[in-house]
């Protein structure tokens, strides 16, 4: 029940979002709209942008796991690789477009998502330098955690988000190798 309130609300805050102009859209109008409580949307969201990003933690959830939760047989970049291309295939959506162009649309969207990020990048550093694959050293482990957040921004811009991720990976994948200690699985041309 309380999933489905808080989706309910979610779905409700975007659309009121796009239809009115986020910056002319308050909680109070989000609760009316989604016919609750101002206080049971508060009690599912801290802030009118956590509104807007109701996925961030499984976002996180989904980054951390992509390193903690792979098989033995899969290599730390490639899932990585295989995590990115899983949102990717979002990108090209209507719904994504709609999503980023409000996001745009809002200097304060933009400053959450960019802490949001922040925060999404510690976590990641985090479960990558746990890796038995982890580069060597702390700073490897923090440009791999920050080029795989930016193959997001980059691949969303593309016209080809999926074939965009794919060029960024393998750009990555020489440099990763060394970092790790090892020699790189695609030899340099």
């Amino acid at each position: 029940m309380k999933a489905a309130t808080r989706n309910h609300i979610a779905e409700v805050a975007l659309r009121l979002f796009a239809e009115r102009g986020y910056d002319k859209v308050g909680m109070r109008d989000v609760a009316e709209e989604a016919d609750v409580a101002v206080t049971t949307v508060l009690a599912h969201f801290a802030s009118k942008e956590a509104l807007v990003f109701d996925q961030d933690e499984h976002h996180e959830e989904r980054l951390v796991g992509a390193v903690t939760n792979r098989s033995p047989d899969q290599s730390l970049l490639n899932a990585l690789r295989a995590e990115v291309l899983n949102a990717a295939r979002w990108f090209s959506t209507p719904k994504s477009i709609s999503f980023w162009t409000l996001v745009e649309s809002s200097a304060a969207l933009r400053g959450y998502a960019s802490q949001m990020q922040a925060r999404h990048e510690q976590a990641l550093v985090s479960a990558i330098a746990s890796d038995p694959e982890a580069p060597t050293s702390a700073t490897a482990c923090r440009a791999l955690a920050r080029f795989t957040l930016d193959a997001y921004s980059l691949a969303r811009d593309a016209d080809n988000p999926l074939a965009a991720v794919e060029e960024i990976f393998d750009l990555i994948e020489p440099g990763f190798a060394p970092a790790a200690g090892r020699q790189s699985a695609k030899p340099l041309k």
